[in-house]
């Protein structure tokens, strides 16, 4: 039986079991005494070193405060400096299954034989004797020592009254069992209490691991919205006024009075566009941080793992540098497609490929999985999780571009979003 299951019995259980015990034993002493029993002297004297012996293992296996069974080294250690400590080693000492408890226990047993054998009224003192066997002792030894205990008891019986009645038997087994019933229900109970003690200690870890990784994408989704606000506005409207306030310089003559304040404003204008810029770079996601789109996407196919899943990385054409809102979309709707393709596809290859092309850039991100039907009811409405592809297509058409998703089930998907070139690469252009 397991010890820690008995740890949180009541005081009131305990108080019920203190009571029955001491009850049984003063009734063996009184009806000793008073029919004026062979052995009435023998009897009494055993039955108050039983109790002697019992109290002294109930005092010394009093319920300590919270922890003291957690901390039996270090009061084992104190117990040679304090009183107090002395005394919560010895209760932790006495916990059910402890060598001393099984001692107590059995010295209790040896007590209540010599009782059985002077007095036939000591084969009440069976039943509380199956509780504490069944609380100090495992399960594989416990209930055999019901067993046995209450053959004792049958037996004391009958060689005293000389006689076979069926109440003889059916007592004691009836006890027995009942305390059997009783202490692995008790056990039942609290193993379950336990397990949902620790499913509820583990959904509140899930809830506020879940809460923190929502606030974490809130933040990066606001760091990217506001890169791409302080790129789209800020930054060109600064780029703009830069290139108006240098055409407006050249047209003005070397020694008019307003060629040097259009200079200054012209430096301005160029030091905030490369603050906003080095905003821009601040805003960007991590993994964008320390590197290329073609880093950080070669790192997110080495980092997603599946079953029997390979996923491969490749590049074609001459990479240029892309605005960082183009790195953004392409490396999200990467790591969109291949979360999809983990959670529902059961692919066991996929492959991204980003290519660069004179006047795009695209990203084809394609795997052998079961594939979907795209012509049917949008994901979401289906109710499966979703695979994001509203939210994929939304921001490749902020910047102009398109997404096309080519799949059938069985076959496996293609994904595929471009983005223009021409547009940036002008507005680059007119930024130099």
């Amino acid at each position: 039986m397991d010890s820690r299951s008995h740890t949180p019995v009541t005081a009131a259980l305990r108080l019920c079991l203190h009571a029955l015990l001491t009850g049984l034993l003063a009734l063996v002493a009184v009806r000793a005494v008073g029919e004026g029993a062979p052995h009435a002297g023998a009897v009494v004297a055993l039955t108050l070193v039983t109790a002697g012996v019992y109290g002294a293992g109930a005092l010394a296996g009093r319920p300590g405060p919270a922890g003291a069974g957690a901390r039996a080294g270090a009061e084992a250690r104190a117990a040679s400096v304090q009183p107090e400590g002395r005394a919560r080693a010895l209760a932790a000492s006495m916990r059910p299954g402890s060598r001393a408890a099984v001692l107590w226990l059995a010295a209790l047993c040896a007590l209540w034989l010599g009782l059985l054998v002077l007095s036939p009224d000591a084969l009440w003192v069976a039943f509380p004797l199956y509780f504490l066997q069944l609380h100090l002792l495992p399960t594989r030894w416990g209930v055999p020592a019901v067993v046995v205990t209450a053959a004792a008891a049958i037996t004391s019986f009958v060689v005293h009254r000389q006689e076979i009645a069926p109440g003889a038997f059916i007592g004691p087994l009836l006890g027995g069992a009942v305390a059997i019933a009783t202490v692995l229900g008790y056990d039942a109970l609290f193993r379950e209490s336990e397990r949902r003690r620790e499913l509820i200690v583990e959904l509140v870890a899930t809830r506020a691991e879940l809460a923190e990784a929502e606030r974490t994408a809130g933040t990066l989704a606001e760091r990217e919205r506001l890169a791409r606000e302080i790129h789209d506005t800020l930054a060109q409207g600064l780029s703009s006024i830069q290139l108006l306030l240098r055409a407006a310089e050249r047209t003005l003559p070397g020694d008019a009075p307003a060629a040097a304040h259009v200079r200054a404003a012209r430096e301005a204008a160029q030091a905030n566009l490369a603050e906003a810029r080095s905003f821009v770079r601040a805003l960007t996601p991590p993994d964008l941080e320390h590197g290329s789109l073609a880093a950080a996407l070669e790192r997110l196919c080495a980092r997603t793992t599946g079953p029997d899943l390979t996923v491969r990385f490749a590049v074609s054409g001459t990479p240029v540098e892309l605005p960082t809102p183009y790195e953004v979309a392409l490396l999200r709707t990467a790591q969109s497609a291949l979360a999809n393709t983990v959670r529902h596809a059961r692919a066991g290859r996929a492959e991204i490929t980003l290519s660069f092309m004179d006047t795009s850039v695209a990203l084809d991100v394609v795997d052998d999985g079961r594939g979907f039907d795209p012509s049917g009811a949008p994901v979401a409405e289906r109710g499966d999780g979703g695979f994001g592809l509203p939210a994929m297509r939304s921001r490749a058409a902020t910047l102009g571009g398109t997404l096309s998703v080519e799949s059938a089930p069985g076959q496996g998907t293609a994904l595929a979003v471009t983005l223009p070139l021409a547009g940036p690469r002008r507005s680059q252009e007119r930024a130099a």
